[in-house]
């Protein structure tokens, strides 16, 4: 800077300041402005109101929405002494995932007799109401211990502070959806619901709960993804299919409300990915569409029937797109068509690449699942599907999935068992190596006397030394006289498991 610049910036700082000196002692000796006045008018300035049609606070959306959202109680029958070891040990279990041990036994309370139980709590959650007749969603896993039991008690507590014991009118492990009701319930107030195939990555949501149980808080993040599946988090053969989130979700946010910024319901929080327990910007909600569609079936009918076309498939990668003749890799893949399934009636066939159900637009093969799992059965559908290049509209009368999974053997061996045969999808799924071979375990019923040995995704490659692919050949070389042997493959591990009858 050269010294003529130099000169006029410093006369006009210096004038700057002498002019605001003059200004401050003037007002100094007028007694009008003091440092006191200063901050007190700044304390008691009043909040600038919001221009007409811009939005800087979602508090009228939370009002609106947040007298839906309940916090859920749950009770169970258990020994007096479960709870009562010092410093919370079968508490900790509990944090863990892990039931309370019968063994444990307070030494002060010798004078019960060890068959005695009480009611007790076991855990907390949330819940949202959807209708005015007192119809509260949750979480499977909300109103359901460990192991997969129903809990004995459910209380709900209202926004209000107003309590109620609520009924558990059906509940669907396969989506971790749990429809309760209350009685007598006057001044409710039921959320207002979306449609959630119309939400976009990037939309302003809530989430709403009662996390670890300090009362029902929100917290505000976005629409991290969309139809985000094949985590693992609801188990093999479930139906996932999440939005993903990153408002602060947490322990006891389960069966909570995700809202968007209107204050509707979109999706029922459900899970995290976490390394410590705690949010890390990483939550799941299951989209109240599903909430809804599995909300009426179990009021209408109890149950959740569920539809079956009968065939395996894969996605579609660009080099098979090309290979196809495709234009795009939307779509799945036909790799095989079960014996005498309602697709292998209906016409279809592998390498059949289905890109829509009904009106329902295919993009995956786990869209395709989800899609018919969605349809009674019985339903009659058009399938849409390009083979060899032509595209064909093929008529199917879907059948009943529980019928695929009966799984039970002639002779009733392997009790509240299912098994079937293993598939590529459900091989690249689990991660299982292409030499592994034999028969899935797709469930395991929570009161059968093999649920803690045989458990849920374990692959059976033989049995008594004999291999197996289908559970036909599993029930044929069981022998209910003899201790059995099991050769099995289960999360990268290969063993032996030995069962009796």
């Amino acid at each position: 800077m050269n010294s003529k610049i130099q000169i006029v910036v410093l006369l006009a700082f210096s004038t700057t300041l002498f002019l605001s000196a003059c200004a401050d002692e003037g007002l100094e000796k007028s007694g009008k402005v003091s440092e006191k006045v200063i901050i007190e008018e700044v304390l008691l300035a009043p909040v600038a109101t919001k221009p007409e049609n811009i939005l800087f606070s979602y508090a009228d959306t939370l009002e609106k929405a947040t007298p839906a959202v309940v916090s859920v109680y749950t009770e169970k029958y258990e020994t007096p002494y479960a709870n009562r070891m010092p410093n919370g040990i079968p508490e900790i279990f509990r944090q863990f995932g892990f039931p309370v041990p019968d063994f444990y036994e307070d030494p002060n309370s010798n004078a019960r007799e060890p068959d005695e139980k009480e009611l007790r709590p076991y855990g907390a959650g949330s819940g949202v109401i959807v209708s005015d007749k007192g119809y509260i969603v949750t979480n499977h896993h909300v109103v359901h211990d460990q192991r997969g039991k129903p809990v004995d008690k459910i209380r709900i507590r209202l926004q209000d502070k107003r309590e109620f014991e609520a009924e558990l009118i059906g509940s669907d492990q396969k989506t971790d959806v749990a429809v309760l009701k209350i009685e007598s319930a006057s001044a409710i107030h039921p959320i207002s619901v979306a449609n959630s195939d119309q939400i976009r990555v990037g939309d302003v949501v809530f989430a709403i709960g009662n996390p670890l149980e300090v009362g029902i808080t929100a917290t505000q993040g976005i629409v991290s993804a969309m139809g985000r599946h094949s985590l693992g988090i609801l188990g093999q053969g479930a139906y996932e299919n999440f939005i993903q989130t990153d408002a602060s979700i947490n322990l006891g946010n389960s069966g909570g409300a995700l809202i968007d910024a209107y204050g509707r319901l979109i999706g029922i929080n459900t899970a995290i990915y976490s390394r410590t327990g705690g949010s890390i910007g990483i939550g799941f909600a299951i989209p109240v569409n599903i909430v809804l569609d599995v909300m009426k079936k179990l009021v209408e009918v109890g149950a959740v029937p569920r539809g079956l076309l009968g065939l395996t498939s894969q996605n579609i990668s660009t080099d098979m797109a090309e290979a196809f003749g495709l234009e795009s890799t939307d779509g799945a893949l036909v790799t095989e068509v079960l014996k005498d399934s309602p697709a292998e009636r209906a016409g279809i066939a592998h390498g059949d690449i289905i890109v829509q159900i009904g009106d329902s637009k295919i993009l995956s093969f786990q869209d395709l699942r989800l899609k018919v799992s969605q349809m009674s059965p019985g339903t009659e559908v058009i399938v849409y599907l390009y083979r060899e290049g032509v595209r064909m509209e093929i008529s199917v009368i879907l059948g009943n999935i529980e019928d695929s999974l009966a799984g039970t053997s002639d002779n009733g061996l392997l009790e509240g068992v299912r098994l079937r045969t293993l598939d590529s999808a459900t091989r690249e799924q689990l991660s299982a190596p292409k030499e592994i071979s034999g028969v899935l375990v797709s469930d395991v019923d929570s009161n059968s006397p093999f649920a803690r040995s045989i458990l849920p995704n374990m692959i059976l490659m033989e049995v008594n030394r004999e291999a197996v692919s289908t559970p036909e050949e599993v029930w044929e070389r069981l022998d209910q006289d003899k201790a059995n042997r099991l050769y099995i493959w289960y999360r990268g591990s290969i063993s032996y498991l030995v069962i009796k009858f």
